[in-house]
């Protein structure tokens, strides 16, 4: 679909950003009452540990955010260490991206090489370092 045939309010600028924080609100509601430490939820599996048999750089993401949402931080750290540090750097992203969309604005974050060198690499190093311990 061309951009000129989308109805107006979905090439407003805010409307991608709103859509990630109405989906991630939806889904935080789910998790909130579903306990990922328990069997037999229905949460997806991540595909690279299905895959692997590896832990991948977000294994325990999903675990974490339900330990943070119930305030059980000393379990969030203990599920991932990597992303738990990473998270108010998203949020804050995310921030950016709706407060800017609500202004009129299109606003799309760029990561240099070096940025981008660092970000994989600590993802690489988090990946083997977890599975090794």
């Amino acid at each position: 679909m061309a951009e000129a045939e989308r109805p107006l309010a979905l090439r407003h600028p805010a409307a991608a950003p709103l859509a990630v924080l109405a989906a991630g609100a939806a889904g935080s509601a789910y998790l909130y009452g579903t306990n990922p430490h328990d069997p037999g939820h229905i949460l997806p599996q991540c595909p690279f540990r299905l895959v692997t048999g590896l832990l991948c750089p977000a294994c325990g993401g999903t675990r974490m955010a339900y330990d943070l949402m119930h305030g059980h931080f000393d379990q969030a750290w203990l599920d991932n260490r990597v992303l738990l540090l990473a998270s108010p750097y998203a949020l804050a992203l995310l921030a950016r991206w709706i407060w800017e969309g609500l202004h009129g604005r299109s606003w799309h974050p760029r990561l240099g090489g070096r940025a981008t060198a660092v970000v994989l690499g600590i993802a690489v190093t988090w990946t083997v370092v977890r599975n090794i311990f």
